[in-house]
């Protein structure tokens, strides 16, 4: 660790390159299957070996998925579209190239805004998003010399996400990366699991001294596999650097592997530049033509984006920035709380029920929410009852909820009639239970009337034993008051 005062001296630069694999059905250039966790080996044909004589085909499906990413991003949509060769030999790189793309990105010049722990937004510039293939997986298991390849995931479909080197610390980069995800996920393109690998990020890191007109030397770090390491490696590879310069080194240009275990950066080989990658045009796929009507094809089955539903929960349903954070951190519990909102006008309850009760019933039984027994009609209607008077809170959420989880058939309203949880609201009722507990507590009252005013809980308790829980407490608070200060 290096003290803030040295660390005040610099400024880290940042750019994130991230890479989505797409959930299409078939893989980027042939029509082999696109599936996590085949059997090594099983989901290859001589398109995706690049036998002589075969002829790629680009897949439809990763062109839309790549546009809308574009959509979300606020990019310029590329209208005509050509492919490169990218050569490079990995073990793992069957063909001995990558079809991607080159000079030709179908999305360029948009941007992300990221929402930050202290409230404050920052936009990060994209420079740009291409689509490409994946290469396969070199697997080396504990005590063998061997190396051993499984080329499932060649050819299967990738947009590389390239930011602007806009984000200046670890939380910045931290807070891109999950809006990156959040996006896909509501995109419905990518599943974003970066322990899977479908979601995968490199971090190129540079500092310069505060006020510097030029970036430092940078440097890529690789092999992170979740939003904590790329965060720990970032910091690492801050300080490693400004250490370096301090000492009066010089950083080399490098790629680096981040080693979870100890936290540090690895140099693994000098940083190839483009030269080194012999791009080319790819001579067997035609141009990509995007037309006026594919556009707006794909502009109007855009679905709500986060930014979009935060908006509309702080503004439109007066949500506080934690709960509209917490809601939008995930597409299927923003969804299911929005046209929970469309059946019930009170918005703060629906957040409450959402993000309590129903998140904690998935998390302890590890579900999700499209395996949540009750639909949005179910939980209006227990807030309805609530804000009618008919059923108390508490009664509602540990006596009424787990009901309805179990007879998911019942309406909300009938099963509080079956249960016998509706509040006792009827006046006369509930004056002659108010007098049973004054009758059984004369000290009491004694000590009320002579200035304890605090017992009104104590007396309030009581008549919750006697009613079970029942009494409606506006009400019966009220009529407590007259009958005690009578």
């Amino acid at each position: 660790m290096i003290d803030d005062s040295l660390k005040a001296k610099y400024q880290p630069v940042i750019g994130l390159e991230v890479h989505a694999q797409l959930l299409t059905r078939s893989k980027m250039y042939s029509a082999d299957e696109n599936e996590y966790g085949a059997l090594p080996n099983h989901n290859l044909s001589v398109i995706t070996l690049g036998h002589p004589g075969t002829l790629p085909k680009v897949n439809h499906s990763a062109i839309e998925f790549a546009m809308k990413m574009g959509l979300a991003t606020n990019c310029h949509i590329r209208r005509d579209n050509l492919f490169a060769r990218k050569n490079y030999f990995y073990p793992d790189l069957p063909k001995g190239y990558q079809i991607t793309q080159d000079k030709t990105p179908i999305c360029t010049d948009g941007h992300v805004e990221i929402r930050l722990a202290d409230g404050a937004t920052k936009q990060i510039g994209v420079t740009r998003i291409h689509m490409e293939e994946d290469a396969g997986k070199s697997m080396h298991l504990a005590g063998e010399t061997e190396t051993l390849v499984d080329l499932n995931r060649a050819g299967v479909p990738l947009i590389e996400i390239v930011s602007e080197p806009d984000i200046r610390n670890s939380e910045e980069a931290y807070a891109y990366l999950a809006e990156i995800k959040k996006l896909v996920e509501y995109l419905g393109i990518c599943d974003g699991n970066m322990e899977e690998g479908s979601l995968r990020c490199d971090a190129n890191v540079s500092v310069m001294l505060h006020g510097a007109a030029e970036f430092g030397v940078k440097v890529e770090v690789k092999n992170m596999n979740s939003f904590r390491n790329v965060q720990r490696a970032i910091e690492y590879e801050i300080e490693r650097q400004i250490l370096l310069l301090e000492a009066g080194e010089v950083i080399d240009s490098q790629t680096r592997g981040f080693d979870a275990p100890t936290g540090t950066t690895v140099g693994q080989r000098s940083k190839e530049t483009l030269n080194d990658y012999r791009y080319f045009p790819e001579p067997d796929l035609p141009p990509v033509i995007i037309d006026d009507a594919w556009l707006h094809r794909m502009q109007e089955q855009m679905p709500a984006l986060p930014q979009q539903l935060y908006a509309r929960f702080t503004g439109e349903l007066g949500l506080s920035d934690y709960d509209a954070s917490v809601l939008t951190a995930e597409k299927d519990l923003a969804l299911y709380f929005d046209e929970l909102t469309r059946l019930t006008p009170n918005a703060k309850a629906a957040a409450n029920w959402v993000t309590g009760p129903v998140k904690a019933y998935l998390n302890e039984r590890a579900l999700t929410l499209d395996q949540f027994p009750l639909t949005t009609q179910h939980l209006a209607d227990i807030i309805g009852l609530i804000d009618e008077n008919k059923v108390g809170q508490s009664v509602a959420s540990k006596q009424l909820l787990p009901y309805l989880l179990e007879n998911p058939t019942q309406t909300a309203a009938a099963a509080a009639a079956a249960q016998g949880l509706l509040q006792q609201s009827d006046a006369g009722a509930l004056e002659a239970m108010i007098r049973q507990v004054l009758d059984a507590n004369p000290a009491k009252v004694a000590e009320y009337r002579a200035g304890k005013k605090s017992l009104t809980g104590m007396f309030m308790g009581e008549l919750m034993k006697l009613t079970g829980g029942k009494a409606n407490p506006k009400m019966a608070n009220q009529l407590l008051r007259q009958h005690l200060d009578g």
